[in-house]
Parts: structure tokens; C-alpha cells; sequence
């Protein structure tokens, strides 16, 4: 079972660029591409929120264009940068992102795994919440998904990771306590999964590892001062590829989208190391 996770699209409209600089559809295109040239293909792709910049029609229906290309079957979660009602305006044949009412959260069946997508999202803010009513559900997914293998997504990282201007717009830290207390309850989580912070983080989370992703476009700058200023960078482009097998539970690689030079051998063709 290999599940692809990508994250942080901030899809404009059509023609714009992000920060007058980055072309994010563009960069949507290479990685869609990539994707659907994988060996072996993903089963899956799992996008964890900030699929558009602003959250409006006309970006979500940029977005669902763009995404006409991928030939892998896919889910949606939000982040900051989304609105609920809008990207249900444009995606009503997603029946997934309807069944939780105020909320744009729901579970899936992805092979042997139980997938819960959480909604982080609080309108007219930058950092995450977790309310008691969305904590409610987790808890009753949770306990419903003992005998099966769970992934949590959720848009916000839960976790505190050191740039200091992403981790005042982190998930509420209460809410990310009791989230941890709830994860360490169910030992068949093997993983938390976030975007946000646009870069490949790791961390020991309730009981399990929660980690993040880096962008298809571009990158939150890494400097782990607590006064940097929030900027960005143009880094590669990458994303996720969880695989899941039994005997091992997950192992996450980091994908890089655009082309490299290689593959190169290590050995002659008698069998001998090229030294």
C-alpha cells in the first residue's frame, strides 16, 4: 500500500502568481506529472489542506481543473487558506467532504488502513483548532477503527518545530494536548499527518510520529530563530510517499518533483563496485 501526500498547493486564479513570484499552478502541473509516473503508482493521494490561497469559487475551480490530470484517486482536507462552503460549492460529487455538517471532516478506507481526515480550519484565522465537538468525533472514529491500522490528518502541525513565526500559527496547543492524549489512548495510529509549515518534519507524537511535508511549490524558509521573519524560499519541490506493509507499519520517503540527473550504477555489469 503506498499513499502519496502532498500539501500546501495555494492554488490562485488562474494567471496569478503567489507572492508575485511563484507560479503554484505550474507547480501543481510538474507534480501531478511526477505522480502519475510513478513505478509503483500511489493508491492514493491525500492533499492535507491549503489547497487554495484565498478560498474562493474561482480558485477551487481552477484547482478541480488542474487536478483533472491525476490519474490516482485522491481526498481533500482544508487549511487555513480554505473555506468550507466554496469548496463544496465546487466539489459536490465529493460526497466525503458533506458528512460531517459544520465541519469538513470524515474517514475513509484506503486498503487496510482506516483514514481520518480532521478539519482544523478556524475562518478569518492563520493557526488551527481542534473544538470540543471535533475532538468528540475523532474520539468515536478512534474507537470505532481499534482492530485497523489509522492514519489522522489534519492541516495544522500539533507540535511546536522551532521557526518561530509558523509556530505561533500552529494548532491551539490545548487543543494539540488533548489531541496527543487522545492518539496515545489508540496504539493502532501509525501516523499523524500535517502541512502548513511547507517543509519534511518529524516528531514523537502520542505515542506514534506526526510529520509534515514539504510543498509542490514553495518552501517556508528554515531558520529556527524565534524572531526570523516569515519568509519563503525555492527550494525543491517535494512530497510524501507513506508505505504501509504489515510487518513493518509506515515508512515515509521524500519524493522530489522536478528532474534529477541519475539513476547511476553502483556496480559493472560482471557484478564489480565502479570505483
Amino acid at each position: 500500500m503506498l499513499i502519496a501526500q502532498i500539501s500546501d498547493l495555494h492554488i490562485k486564479n488562474p494567471g496569478a502568481l503567489a507572492y508575485r513570484r511563484v507560479d503554484t499552478a505550474a507547480a501543481l502541473t510538474r507534480c501531478i506529472a511526477r505522480l502519475n509516473t510513478l513505478v509503483p503508482r500511489p493508491d492514493m493521494v491525500l492533499m492535507t489542506g491549503d489547497l487554495v490561497d484565498q478560498g474562493t469559487v474561482e480558485q477551487y475551480r481552477h484547482l478541480k481543473s488542474l487536478l483533472a490530470a491525476l490519474d490516482i484517486p485522491y481526498y481533500l482536507l482544508l487549511g487555513n487558506h480554505d473555506g468550507r462552503d466554496e469548496i463544496r460549492e465546487v466539489f459536490p460529487e465529493r460526497a466525503e467532504l458533506f458528512e460531517g455538517g459544520e465541519f469538513v471532516h470524515y474517514t475513509a478506507d484506503i486498503g487496510p488502513i482506516r483514514f481520518i481526515a480532521l478539519d482544523s480550519l478556524q475562518p478569518g484565522k492563520s493557526a488551527g483548532q481542534l473544538c470540543d465537538a471535533r475532538l468528540a468525533w475523532l474520539a468515536a472514529q478512534l474507537d470505532a477503527a481499534r482492530e485497523q491500522p489509522v492514519i489522522v490528518a489534519l492541516h495544522h502541525p500539533p507540535f511546536e518545530c522551532g521557526i518561530g513565526h509558523m509556530d505561533r500559527v500552529r494548532l491551539d496547543p490545548p487543543a494539540a494536548v488533548r489531541l496527543a492524549g487522545l492518539i496515545a489512548q489508540h496504539p493502532n495510529v501509525e501516523r499523524v499527518i500535517c502541512g502548513h509549515v511547507h517543509r519534511p518534519m518529524f516528531m514523537r507524537f502520542g505515542g506514534t510520529i506526526a510529520s509534515a511535508v514539504p510543498a509542490p511549490a514553495h518552501q517556508v524558509a528554515l531558520d529556527l530563530r524565534d524572531d526570523a521573519p516569515s519568509a519563503f524560499m525555492l527550494e525543491p519541490p517535494a512530497f510524501a510517499l507513506h508505505r504501509y506493509a504489515p510487518a513493518t507499519g509506515i515508512v515515509t520517503h521524500h519524493a522530489y518533483i522536478d528532474d534529477a540527473d541519475g539513476p547511476y550504477p553502483f556496480y559493472e555489469p560482471a557484478g564489480a563496485l565502479i570505483d
